[in-house]
């Protein structure tokens, strides 16, 4: 469960070219200012500038008169004022998806957009180019830069150039820097590309390449020490790069290589760093790279390697970033990686390693990272974790480590997160565990079975941002510690053994939490608001009193299994609770009252639970104007018949509103138009009248329940259209665990099978049910109910049904709960159930059977 994300930095002692670049950017912001730039250039870039659209005004010092050597992106010669450089890359970078509106105006606002004027031509002495991550969707790469002769770099990635790479850039004979990414059409790369015999770095990333060149092709490219072919469509290494001795850096990362890792690779004796990951390379590390002693940068992650990790990776004495993390490596992490000297980040996480940790790992003394979670790990910790005075990640989550939790970890004081989550360790954790922890921001090691009790004055040395120490005994005071934690944003101390009341304090704490997680204690007292942003989980506890104010931003809200009352109002008919949320469960809780009709800003809610209150009233109109997933409303003492707006919620997967008092006819409406229904539950209620044929339309439906009804008519015979009954495959499991808030969630329904009310969780989308008992149904059971195969329990007791038991229900092989009691069938058991061979609950009795 690595919490922090470690991407592949780059290694800038490779690029001695991309030192230049930050000198640069030093100089324009320190150009000369005595010096004026040539008139004729001045000239030309105003009519460069003519012809481009910027939304940001980023060109506004480009004005006549002006000197062009102060103008924001250019460089002039210190001696001649002729332009040799000009850099105008997008200033913002890319935002999060998430990120707010603004931020991505912005960052579109940034890009320059229009035509290229070829009045660039002027510039006889520019040397230096770079329009990347622009926007000149509606233009080819113009002819122009292949005769700007004095070029040594070209930046024109992510600039959304169209076309075909211009062959004359192939004449750029002092050009020692290209980047054409994300260039989709670049099918002549070869052809133009190592033409270029100055050219040290080539990056060609995201051009939708395939083709190999061919060994002949590089003949002028001898120079090359940086390729970069990365997130192409490459399926196996091109050959030809392994006629280049000179690389250094070699990426092809995010291809679709298959087969095995070629063994040239170890041919290429000056390679640094070499990255193959996001590939299909289905092989064992060959030993060829073992023998790469120059070797800096390994990235092997996420390419489905088998096999064990060799002794030989001690060989890689330069070796300082290993990444094999994602893939199916097995055996045991070698003694032998304790030679590595220089390593600073080691991850293998997400794999199938075993044995433990060796002791060897406290000689890395410049380990900075060191991830091995989702692996198969076991014994003890090592003490010589204490040795490493630059560790900043320690994550082995979610393995099977035993024994204490090491007394060493309180002495690495450049400790920035540790994560110990889902092992096995047990024992009691003192402050002296932290004593040295000052850098300390994220603690995670939920589901340990770990004990904490630090005298009620300590106050810890770290301030961290995200603390995970759910199942841990913390308890049974609320931990006091927790008042010092003043940048906190993430907090799970659920299954804590806590059972305190509330604390005003941490009520008021100054940090807003995204994440807060108290549920399974026995908390108690009164909760007025809560600073939360985003998600909280209040679940099991013993909370009283008035629901909570909580903030707009929140979009998952668990408050199931407490004591709050009173009424809904206050949360549900506030403006601004409900703009942005997504879960709201409050079942299991003592509110009464209406259901208020204020639904109408919820409008991004997806499941609803209000079940096992004391709500009454009808189902207000606007509840169907927010097209939910789930809406659960069971047991409660609610009436009245459906609203048809309800029929706007087309979105339901799971729709129950059982156990509680509406009546009229089941609507139409719900086969019609809800027709993504998997769970239907109108049990225990007073609905009559027939059951609608529209109901067979249902093709998701797995679990259908109108039993205890008063219900009439006959069964339906087109009860075999319902598809998802009548497959032996169960695909819908999914759909459920996209619900879960965390691993300790699963989403839950309630069904009644084999005569019992039971939970599902995790196998909910494996259950295929009908239950129909307790009305007052009519005629023959259908023949065709017998092909609805992939049922697994089958109740009709308790209605007014004669004739013979259909031989078909014989096909219904998977059937574990058949009851057909309390009817008026006659004649006798089908032959055919002994087919029910998983049968374990069957019920015919008070019938006229023979």
């Amino acid at each position: 469960m690595a919490i922090a994300t470690m991407t592949t930095p780059l290694p800038i002692s490779l690029f001695p070219f991309l030192l230049l670049i930050s000198a640069l950017c030093f100089s324009i912001c320190h150009a000369n200012s005595n010096l004026l730039c040539i008139q004729s250039e001045r000239e030309a870039l105003l009519k460069f500038k003519n012809h481009l659209i910027d939304p940001s005004n980023r060109l506004s010092s480009w004005v006549e008169g002006g000197d062009c050597c102060k103008w924001i992106g250019f460089i002039c010669h210190n001696s001649t004022g002729y332009v040799n450089q000009l850099h105008l890359a997008a200033p913002l970078s890319q935002p999060d998806f998430d990120a707010p509106l603004a931020e991505w105006e912005a960052y579109v606002r940034s890009k320059l957009r229009g035509k290229i004027n070829p009045s660039l031509l002027e510039l006889k002495h520019l040397s230096s180019l770079d329009l990347s991550n622009n926007d000149f969707s509606s233009i080819h790469i113009p002819k122009i830069f292949g005769l700007l002769e004095s070029l040594t770099y070209l930046n024109l990635s992510d600039a959304l150039f169209q076309g075909a790479i211009p062959h004359n850039l192939g004449n750029l004979s002092k050009l020692q820097y290209l980047d054409l990414g994300d260039l989709h059409k670049a099918t002549d790369w070869v052809e133009v590309t190592f033409k270029l015999p100055s050219l040290l770095e080539l990056h060609l990333s995201e051009c939708g390449l395939d083709n190999d060149p061919s060994p002949t092709s590089l003949n002028s490219t001898k120079s090359l020490v940086v390729l970069d072919l990365s997130w192409n469509r490459f399926s196996s290494v091109p050959k030809s790069i392994f006629s280049l001795h000179g690389l250094v850096s070699i990426d092809l990362s995010h291809n679709s290589l298959e087969g095995s890792i070629p063994d040239y690779f170890g041919n290429i004796s000056f390679l640094e760093v070499l990255d193959l990951s996001g590939n299909h390379l289905n092989s064992s590390i060959p030993n060829s790279l073992y023998n790469l002693n120059r070797l800096q940068f390994l990235c092997l992650n996420d390419t489905q390697l088998q096999g064990t990790i060799s002794s030989a990776i001690g060989n890689l004495s330069s070796v300082t970033h290993l990444y094999l993390s994602e893939n199916q490596l097995n055996g045991q992490i070698p003694l032998s990686i304790g030679e590595l000297s220089s390593l600073k980040l080691f991850d293998v996480s997400k794999n199938q390693l075993n044995g433990q940790i060796p002791l060897s790992i406290g000689q890395l003394s410049s380990l900075e990272f060191f991830d091995v979670s989702e692996n198969q790990l076991n014994g003890q910790i090592p003490l010589s974790i204490g040795e490493l005075s630059c560790l900043k990640l320690f994550d082995v989550s979610e393995n099977q480590l035993n024994g204490t939790f090491p007394l060493s970890f309180g002495r690495l004081e450049s400790l920035e997160t540790l994560d110990c989550g889902y092992n096995l360790l047990q024992g009691v954790v003192s402050e002296t565990h932290f004593s040295d922890l000052t850098r300390l921001t994220t603690l995670a090691a939920s589901q340990n079975r770990l004990r904490f009790e630090p005298n009620s004055s300590w106050i810890p040395p770290f301030q961290c941002e995200r603390i995970e120490l759910g199942h841990w005994h913390l308890g049974p005071k609320f931990p006091q510690w927790l008042k010092f934690q003043k940048k906190l944003s993430y907090l799970d101390i659920s299954y804590a053994g806590i059972s305190d009341v509330m604390p005003t304090w941490f009520l008021n704490l100054p940090t807003q939490f995204e994440y807060l997680n108290l549920s399974s204690n026995q908390l108690t007292g009164e909760i007025s608001h809560l600073n939360v942003t985003d998600i909280v989980d209040l679940r099991s506890n013993r909370f009283i009193g008035p629901l909570p104010r909580v903030f707009s931003t929140l979009t998952i809200l668990y408050m199931s299994n407490n004591s709050f009352s009173g009424s809904l109002s206050q949360l549900i008919c506030d403006p601004s609770s409900g703009k942005l949320m997504g879960v709201l469960y409050i079942d299991k809780n003592l509110i009464s009252g209406d259901i208020p009709d204020c639904w109408n800003h919820w409008q991004r809610l997806d499941i609803l639970n209000l079940g096992s209150n004391n709500l009454t009233g009808k189902i207000p109109p606007s509840l169907g104007h927010i097209n939910l997933s789930m809406l659960i409303l069971r047991n409660n003492t609610m009436f009245g018949e459906l609203p048809s707006t309800l029929q706007n919620s087309t979105n339901l997967i799971m729709f129950d509103l059982s156990e509680n008092h509406f009546s009229g006819s089941v609507p139409a409406w719900i086969g019609d138009k809800l027709s993504n229904l998997v769970i239907l539950s109108l049990r225990s209620n007073n609905f009559d009248g027939h059951i609608p044929h529209k109901i067979c339309d249902l093709q998701s439906l797995q679990n259908l329940d109108l039993a205890y009804n008063n219900i009439s008519g006959v069964i339906p015979k087109c009860f075999n259209n319902l598809s998802a009954m009548a497959t032996t495959n169960k695909i819908f499991n999914s759909v459920f665990s996209k619900y879960a808030v965390d691993d300790s969630f699963f989403f839950k329904a309630l069904l009644v099978l084999k005569g019992r009310e039971d939970e599902y969780g995790s196998t909910l989308g494996l259950v295929t049910s009908m239950d129909l008992s307790a009305n007052s149904l009519t005629g023959e059971i259908p023949k065709e109910i017998g092909s609805l195969v992939g049922l697994l329990s089958l109740n009709f007791s308790g209605n007014l049904l004669i004739g013979n038991i259909p031989e078909s229900i014989g096909n219904m092989e998977l059937m574990e709960s058949l009851d057909l009691s309390m009817n008026r069938l006659n004649g006798k058991i089908p032959p055919s159930f002994s087919n029910l061979n998983f049968l374990n609950h069957f019920n015919v009795s008070y019938n006229n059977l023979t």
